[in-house]
């Protein structure tokens, strides 16, 4: 078994069989910040790639359990997008696939960063990123899929930190150590019955199998900056459900890094596929919630009476 790590010395990745003949490792590091699995940037005497393998617990939080066989899903995933010339721009090419080592390697897209500054208060948005955005979800959501893993285990996981854990009174986790006052505030929601009803209900929507082939986990940390433009990365959550799962999350993540409300306006109106805005509406307020009191944290620039406004606002998002 080939175990991966960020320490994982040159020697040992040369014993994984995905080098030419004459092909020197020169350099492994760190492909960026990876929360669920280990990403490296393998350098060689005439390439570079990058290699991923999933490991039996979250790679940021090695306390989390998570199913190993979720890097069978991202291949599937890439094989799949990769029939679709639109899509085919937006994603890496698989180099190599060795499922009983749960590695994957493909092509490396330069060392750009993602946008996660956007939650930092230090961009915004335009025009021509939404459009990005709207071009893939549009050719994704719009692909006819039949045989696709049901990834049960991954949504049963996503399931439990989005619907059940940030809603949960004795979930042990204290959020004080993310902002003092975000545990007390965070009980206005936590004791909300209603709220946590209409949340029940919406994580057994998102359990049920659907027809659209999502990403499943759409937001910044998925969105790669390229020399060639916006690229979708980790689809290690994709499965068949509803598209405005992966529109709210969008929408959720707009408003966590205060984006303009006209961005949301901009990709409705290029959006090509029927949804229901109550669906959409839902899946992005929950996604709000757990993003402010649950474990996934991201660092937004925002005081406790910005969190309230805008939690109260996604609360409004579920109940209406």
């Amino acid at each position: 078994m080939i175990n991966l790590e960020v320490s994982t010395s040159l020697e040992e990745i040369k014993k994984i069989p995905f080098w030419g003949l004459n092909e020197e490792i020169l350099k492994s590091e760190p492909a960026g910040d990876s929360n669920m699995n280990v990403v490296l940037r393998i350098t060689t005497n005439n390439r570079s790639v990058i290699l991923k393998q999933s490991k039996a617990y979250v790679n940021k939080y090695p306390q989390i359990p998570a199913p190993l066989d979720r890097i069978e899903v991202e291949h599937a995933f890439y094989q799949i997008v990769h029939r679709q010339g639109i899509l085919r721009n937006f994603s890496p090419k698989v180099l190599a696939y060795q499922p009983e080592n749960h590695l994957l390697m493909t092509e490396d897209l330069g060392k750009g960063t993602d946008f996660s500054d956007l939650y930092r208060g230090k961009s915004i948005l335009d025009s021509t990123d939404i459009s990005s955005l709207v071009d893939y979800l549009n050719a994704l959501h719009e692909l006819e899929v039949k045989d696709f893993p049901d990834n049960q285990k991954m949504k049963l996981l996503n399931h439990e930190h989005i619907f059940n854990f940030p809603f949960s009174l004795d979930n042990g986790f204290d959020l004080d150590s993310v902002q003092v006052g975000l545990q007390e505030l965070s009980l206005k929601y936590k004791r909300n019955t209603v709220l946590k009803r209409k949340i029940d209900e919406l994580g057994k929507n998102y359990l049920s199998q659907g027809e659209t082939l999502l990403h499943g986990d759409f937001y910044p940390g998925s969105w790669l900056k390229s020399d060639s433009g916006i690229k979708i990365i980790d689809p290690e959550f994709g499965f068949l459900g509803d598209p405005e799962f992966d529109l709210g999350v969008l929408f959720a993540h707009l408003d966590l890094s205060l984006q303009p409300q006209s961005l949301k306006t901009e990709f409705l109106q290029h959006y090509n596929q029927p949804i229901s805005p109550e669906l959409l509406n839902r899946y992005q307020g929950v996604e709000i919630l757990r993003r402010l009191i649950g474990i996934a944290q991201l660092p937004v620039n925002m005081n406790i009476g910005e969190k309230e406004l805008l939690m109260d606002q996604a609360v409004n998002m579920i109940l209406e």
